[in-house]
Formats: C-alpha cells, sequence, structure tokens
C-alpha cells in the first residue's frame, strides 16, 4: 500500500513537471515577453485543466480509485496559486477581472509544490482519516467520538463556555496588536521622530496589553468554573451507575481501580474539555490571525516560515503515537498503586497482627515503581521531542532573519517590520505547536473518558427491578431448583439444584460444613446474585419483580462481619431510612440488647463509631447492625452467624428475634449448634445441595449428617476441655 501510494505520488508530481514545461517551451517558441501578465481568471482556468489532468492521472495510476490524502494533494498543488493571487489582489484591492498577474516562473512553481506539500502533510499528520486496514486512524476516531461525547456532557455548562470563548477571543486580538505597536515604535524610534505619534503608539500598547490581561483572566476564571461543575457532575453520574451494579461486578474489580476512574480520571475528561477547548480555540484564532498579519508584512518570509509546520507536526504525530500507549500504562498502573494502598490500609488491623508492615510496604514500593517506571520513559520521551523541536525552531528562525535582512536591504521590509514578523513568528510557532500537540493531549484524555464511559455504559447483569409493592406480604420465600455459580468462579457450582422453602411465622436453619451453600443461598435471598438455573420466589413470583426499596425494606440481613459507616449510632442505626424518629430507633436498640450500652457512650446515640466502626467492639457491632435490621420492623429476617461475638446474656436477649414475631420468616445461618435447636425446621446443606432436613429431634434419632456433626463438634470440645485441664 506504501509503495503503491509513493509510485502515484511521483507519477503526479512528474506529469505536473512536464505539463510546465510544455507550456513554458511553447511560450517560448509563441514569442511570449518575459514577465508578461495574465488576467487572474486565465489563471483559475490554468489551475482548473491542471487539476482535471493530475486528478485523472492519479485515478488511473491508483488502479482505478484515488486515495482521499492524493486527492486533496492534487487539489490544493493546482489551486493553491489562483487561490494565493485571489487573495494577494483582495488585500491589495485590485480584485478587478481585468488584473493582470504574472505567470509563474519555475522557481515559483517549485515552491508552490513545497508549500501545497508541508500544508497537506500538516494536516494529514494532525487530522489523519481512517482508511481500511489502518488500525491508527480508526482509533483517533474513536477517540474523536469519545471527546465530542464528552463536550456533549458540557451543555449545560453553554453559557460560562461562551463567555469563556468571547473572552479568549478578544485576550488573543489584544495580544496580536501588540507586536504591531512595537514594530511602531521602533520605526517612530529610527526615522525622524515624532512625539504624539510615539505617545499614541505607545499608549494603544498599553490598552492593548490591559485589555488582553484581563480578558485572559476573565477567560481562565469562566473555564476553571466550568470544568469544576463538569468534574461535579461527571462524578456523581459514575457513582450512581456504579452502586446500581451487581455484587459480582465489585468482586472482579478492585475498589482502587474504581476510586481510580471517580478522582483521577473523570478530572482528565473535565479538561479534556475546559483547558483542551481552550487551547484549541485559542490557538487557532491566532494561527488564522497571526498568518494574515504576516502575510500583510511579508508573503516571501511567510512561505518560508510554513515550512516548520510540516516538520513540527511530524514530530509531533511521532510523540503522540508513543505517549498514548505509555499513558494508557501510566492509568494501569496509578489504579493498581491505589488499589495495593486501599487494602493494606483498610485492614491495616490484619496486617498489623500478622507483622506483614514490611510486606505491604514491598508490595507499594513495587506497584509505585512500575508507575516511576513508566513515567521515566514517558518524560524521556517528552525531553526528546523538545530537543528536535527547538532544532526545527531555531534553524527556521536563522534562515528567516538572513532572508529578512536581504528584504530590508531591498527595501521591502523596514527594521519595524522585521521585528514585528519576528513577534508574530514566535507566536506563530507556538499557537501552531500547541494545535498540533493538543490532538495528542485530547488523545489522553480520551484515553481517561473511554474507561468512565465503560462504566457509565455497563448495564448491570441482573434481571431489572420491577415496580410490585404489595401493601400486604406473607414472606413465604422459596428456592426451586437453583444451581448457581459465583462470577469469579463459573466452572465450580456452589449450588446444585437445591430446592427450599422458607415458611412464614417459623424459624429455618441452615447449617453443614463451609463451603456447603449458606452463604450462596443468603446471596441469592437477598438478591446479591442471580441463579444460572431455577428461580427464588417471594410469595410466588420472582424477586426481581419487586421494588428494589420496598424488597430490601421488607427483608433485613445481619451478617457475622457488619459494617457500619462512619457516622453517628443513631445514622447507623436508622441507615436507609428517611424520617426514622429517635423512639423508633431506641425500641430496636432495646430488642437488640443495645440500649444500655448505647447510653453509657459519651454522647449516647450521637457517639460517632469511627471509621467502619473502630471505635466499638465486635459484639457492640454486631448489636448495632441488628438493630439497623429490627428497626425496619422486616417480614423477613435473615441473620448470619450473627451470635459469634455475642456475650451470654445478649445472646439470651436475642431468642425473641431467633424465634421470630408473629408471622415473620426468619432464617438463621450458624456453625454453632446450640443456636439452631430451637428452630422449627434445621437443613443441612453439603457440597450445594440438601443433605437432610428436620426438627433438632427428628435428625437426632435418625442419626445422619447432622447426628455425626454434632458429635464431633461436642468430642471436640470435650478434648480441648481435657487440654486445657491438664494444662491448668
Amino acid at each position: 500500500m506504501a509503495s503503491a501510494g509513493m509510485r502515484a505520488y511521483g507519477t503526479v508530481l512528474s506529469c505536473d513537471l512536464i505539463l510546465w514545461g510544455v507550456l513554458w517551451g511553447g511560450l517560448v517558441l509563441l514569442g511570449w515577453p518575459s514577465g508578461e501578465g495574465v488576467a487572474l481568471g486565465w489563471l483559475w482556468a490554468l489551475g482548473a485543466g491542471r487539476w482535471l489532468l493530475l486528478h485523472a492521472v492519479s485515478v488511473a495510476t491508483a488502479g482505478g480509485r484515488s486515495r482521499p490524502v492524493l486527492r486533496r494533494w492534487v487539489a490544493t498543488l493546482c489551486l493553491l496559486g489562483p487561490a494565493f493571487e485571489s487573495g494577494k489582489a483582495a488585500l491589495q484591492r485590485r480584485g478587478s477581472p481585468g488584473w493582470s498577474v504574472p505567470l509563474p516562473d519555475p522557481g515559483v512553481v517549485a515552491l508552490a509544490a513545497v508549500a501545497a506539500s508541508s500544508a497537506c502533510l500538516f494536516w494529514e499528520l494532525t487530522f489523519p482519516e481512517a482508511e481500511s486496514g489502518t488500525g491508527g486512524g480508526e482509533k483517533r476516531q474513536k477517540a474523536w467520538a469519545l471527546f465530542l461525547r464528552v463536550v456533549r456532557y458540557s451543555r449545560p455548562d453553554a453559557l460560562h463556555l461562551g463567555a469563556a470563548f468571547l473572552f479568549l477571543t478578544l485576550a488573543v486580538l489584544s495580544e496580536m496588536c501588540i507586536p504591531y505597536y512595537t514594530g511602531r515604535v521602533v520605526d517612530l524610534l529610527g526615522s525622524q521622530y515624532q512625539h504624539s505619534s510615539f505617545l499614541s503608539a505607545i499608549g494603544f500598547m498599553a490598552l492593548f496589553s490591559f485589555s488582553s490581561s484581563l480578558c485572559a483572566g476573565l477567560r481562565g476564571g469562566m473555564f476553571m468554573c466550568s470544568l469544576s461543575r463538569l468534574n461535579r457532575r461527571m462524578r456523581h453520574m459514575l457513582f450512581h451507575s456504579l452502586v446500581q451494579q451487581e455484587i459480582g461486578f465489585f468482586e472482579e474489580t478492585k475498589s482502587g481501580s474504581l476510586t481510580s476512574r471517580l478522582s483521577s480520571d473523570t478530572d482528565k475528561m473535565g479538561r479534556s474539555v475546559a483547558m483542551n477547548m481552550n487551547v484549541l480555540v485559542r490557538s487557532t484564532v491566532k494561527v488564522l490571525g497571526l498568518l494574515g498579519l504576516m502575510l500583510g508584512l511579508s508573503w516571501h518570509l511567510t512561505v518560508l516560515t510554513c515550512v516548520e509546520m510540516p516538520l513540527l507536526a511530524l514530530l509531533q504525530n511521532f510523540y503522540n503515537a508513543r505517549a498514548q500507549a505509555l499513558g494508557q500504562q501510566l492509568q494501569d498502573c496509578e489504579a493498581e498503586a491505589r488499589a495495593v494502598a486501599a487494602s493494606a490500609l483498610g485492614a491495616v488491623r490484619t496486617v498489623r497482627s500478622f507483622g506483614a508492615e514490611q510486606a505491604e510496604a514491598r508490595r507499594y514500593q513495587e506497584a509505585v515503581g512500575r508507575t516511576r517506571a513508566v513515567q521515566t520513559r514517558k518524560d524521556t520521551l517528552k525531553a526528546v521531542l523538545l530537543l528536535l523541536r527547538r532544532l526545527v525552531t531555531v534553524g527556521v528562525k536563522v534562515m528567516m532573519l538572513i532572508y529578512g535582512r536581504r528584504l530590508i536591504a531591498s527595501g521591502q521590509l523596514t527594521n519595524g517590520g522585521l521585528l514585528a514578523f519576528v513577534l508574530y513568528q514566535k507566536d506563530m510557532a507556538t499557537s501552531t505547536r500547541q494545535l498540533v500537540s493538543i490532538c495528542g493531549e485530547m488523545l489522553n484524555c480520551t484515553g481517561a473518558a473511554s474507561k468512565v464511559f465503560e462504566y457509565l455504559d455497563r448495564k448491570p447483569r441482573e434481571e431489572r427491578a420491577g415496580n410490585l409493592e404489595p401493601s400486604r406480604l406473607e414472606g413465604r420465600l422459596t428456592l426451586r431448583d437453583v444451581t448457581f455459580s459465583y462470577p469469579t468462579k463459573p466452572d465450580a457450582p456452589a449450588l446444585k439444584g437445591l430446592s427450599l422453602e422458607l415458611c412464614p411465622g417459623k424459624m429455618t436453619a441452615l447449617v453443614g460444613p463451609s463451603g456447603g451453600g449458606k452463604s450462596s443461598c443468603v446471596g441469592l435471598l437477598e438478591r446479591f446474585y442471580e441463579p444460572h438455573e431455577g428461580q427464588v420466589l417471594l410469595d410466588g413470583l420472582p424477586l426481581h419483580c419487586y421494588q428494589h426499596r420496598y424488597l430490601h425494606n421488607k427483608m433485613a440481613m445481619v451478617s457475622q462481619d457488619p459494617v457500619l459507616f462512619s457516622g453517628s449510632v443513631r445514622d447507623n442505626i436508622a441507615y436507609g431510612l428517611e424520617d426514622c424518629s429517635l423512639e423508633r430507633i431506641e425500641r430496636a436498640a432495646r430488642k437488640a440488647n443495645a440500649h444500655k450500652f448505647i447510653c453509657e457512650l459519651e454522647q449516647g446515640y450521637d457517639t460517632d463509631v469511627g471509621e467502619c466502626g473502630g471505635c466499638l467492639s465486635a459484639g457492640q457491632k454486631q448489636c448495632i447492625a441488628i438493630a439497623r435490621a429490627l428497626v425496619r420492623e422486616p417480614q423477613i429476617l435473615i441473620l448470619d452467624e450473627v451470635t459469634s461475638c455475642l456475650d451470654l446474656d445478649t445472646q439470651l436477649a436475642m431468642q425473641d428475634v431467633l424465634t421470630g414475631s408473629v408471622g415473620q420468616t426468619v432464617l438463621v445461618v450458624a456453625h454453632r449448634l446450640k443456636t439452631v435447636e430451637q428452630a422449627d425446621r434445621i437443613v443441612f446443606l453439603e457440597d450445594g445441595a440438601v443433605v437432610e432436613q428436620g426438627t433438632h429431634q427428628q435428625l437426632m434419632a435418625s442419626r445422619g449428617r447432622y447426628y455425626r456433626l454434632r458429635e464431633k463438634l461436642f468430642s471436640d470440645l470435650d478434648s480441648a476441655g481435657d487440654s486445657l485441664s491438664g494444662a491448668g
């Protein structure tokens, strides 16, 4: 593909040179006077005919289909000369149809070919088009699509952004006037001094400088305001999307990665609009304005300085292709480092108890080291880019000054004009460099946006909750032929065709060895997961038919390791409820045998429990978790090993909760068989299936798995007691 493209370019360029050779040879044979001009209309006709001929050659060379980049280059090559002469005529106000322009000589034709190639090269490197078989163009198109999506999320800030762009345009126009009046001051000092003209030039310089500073400050303020509003909006949307995901999503995704998306990636998204659009519009306005002013001073120097643009674009495109990949690696490394830090600090008690501080510090150091290595590679690449870019800029500036000296000697340019042109060229180079580099920055920012949009667009892998909210709920739960595997272990079924029924007004206990499927049943009943086969029914209807908040107000669960949130005891008990009175909270705390110790706290129910309840003991946290479940007055109560950390008095006080109130469905998961002896029905689970079920007396009489497990536990307790007695 590359060789065919180069062959097509070479063929078209050769045909163009032959065409001009034939034209000049014919004019010489006809005795055309040297330097004789032609009408502007004839120049356009010549350009159009030249374009038709070269376009036909490009199509024939490319096998019947010309590449878009080749078509654009041919059009630029043929029509750049007529367009330049027409613009020059318009600037000099000599645009009459009969106005004569000189026929381009071979030197001007060669310069036009270089200028056309430079302009097309700059465009193709900065805004490449996705073609068949090229992955880079497709990636760029995808990146631009993501960028435009971020822009659409900025619509609520249209007023702020509009004001920012207005101030930006005024600031740029004011900046462009400063070099002009600087050159005027130099010319006034070098020629016959006129005090009034000098003061006028100084006054305009001061006025435009003040206007530029004022508008730039207002522009920055408006852009920062828009950035803050967009960041707040995107973080809220992302957080709302994350909390809607199924539980399996959080088991597969590290929390550090999610917090990184919420913090750094949303900030990069905002900057892609506020900061990059700022630079993009400012650079575009400055490039167009400066180009017009530079053409007015000297078109010769302007054409010379335009050589710098494609060279800078080539360097920047090389940098962008590699910096984008390094930027993606850097984001992943930073997310990994945050995840390591979050896991260690979140479980600092476990780290301390096993003396693993050095191991965790080493893990974090390795994660930071990987981040630093990628950052070093990216910084080195940028340093090389800056060096090469500076060499190109200095080389072009030296050539410009040498040629400018010749123009001053020939009287085509003044000293002040050359100074103004140098200042314009410096701003032009800076703006062009920013315009080129902004594409790479946008690609980096859209890399962060793609991860954010990935989570925003993700749909939970579970049935959508319905709208069913019956006024009366019986509370009959049924697991019918349920087969289930965890997302992290899809090939290891946790439940295998399990069927189970929980009756209202009855206490059902699940017992069995670890890994038997007890927690899996609880997870399905709480609708943390969806069964792969079978159904989970509430009063004969699937759980997903019920409205989400209604279902979890009617069904409450207390886990073995309850989680408390930073805040007061009162807030933790009333968590998720609106307008929950203190009397209702105290009533639930008394049922959970928590009222007494809560009143003994420094501020009672207003005492802060600390981070994750760190200021309370394990038993106190479990009591508050039980009160949090009871305050809802649920129809279904699920207790997962809730007596593991409770003292004897609290366990006795919990008997009323375990037996359940009138009509309440109670499910108890326990390893302590003493806890479940009073259950109306005991279900023994092993390997994801029901092995046996019945009352305590029935299971003991059958001498099955439940009987053997009980005998083993009591024999282990007796052996432990004998060992302690012997040690004593």
